[in-house]
């Protein structure tokens, strides 16, 4: 498959168009990515800084993560924050969900504030669970306090 990518953007880059449309694309599954950074959610995801004491990465079925974290990473001042990206893939939404839920709840990492009590929140809220948000959903729902009880603090 990679391959064909190549393929495609190497022809595109040569002024080629590409030898399919939309209508030849087929959605195939669900995939839910999480961003596991060194921020603390509670003030703003204010970068933190510091050395990962622990970090212990999830696995399974369905679950890939891309990271360059370990235990003892020192997490710079000057650049972004990223420990990991979490990406849990299923049939359907509904069990990708789930898988992401167990990956995250098996994702440890210490020593540093990281984003893992956020993530899990916002799996849990109701309007995730019925697929109720958009891309402006985390600051008009939990930071503009118009639910107190999905508040970070």
């Amino acid at each position: 498959m990679s391959e064909l990518v190549v393929s495609e953007q190497l022809q595109v880059a040569g002024g080629e168009p590409l030898s399919f449309t939309q209508a030849d694309i087929r959605p195939r599954g669900h995939a839910i990515e999480c961003r596991i950074n060194a921020e603390d959610a509670a003030e703003n995801f204010r970068p933190r800084p510091d050395m990962s004491t622990a970090f212990s990465p999830p696995g399974g079925i369905g679950v890939r993560v891309d990271t360059h974290c370990y235990s003892g990473y020192v997490v710079p001042p000057h650049y972004d924050s990223l420990l990991a990206k979490l990406v849990a893939t299923a049939p359907d939404r509904d069990p990708a969900v789930r898988r992401m839920r167990r990956a995250r709840g098996e994702s440890v990492v210490a020593g540093v504030p990281a984003t893992i009590p956020f993530l899990f929140q916002v799996l849990n809220t109701p309007d995730y669970i019925r697929n109720q948000i958009h891309t402006r959903w985390i600051e008009e729902t939990l930071f503009v306090q118009k639910r107190p009880e999905l508040s970070l603090h």
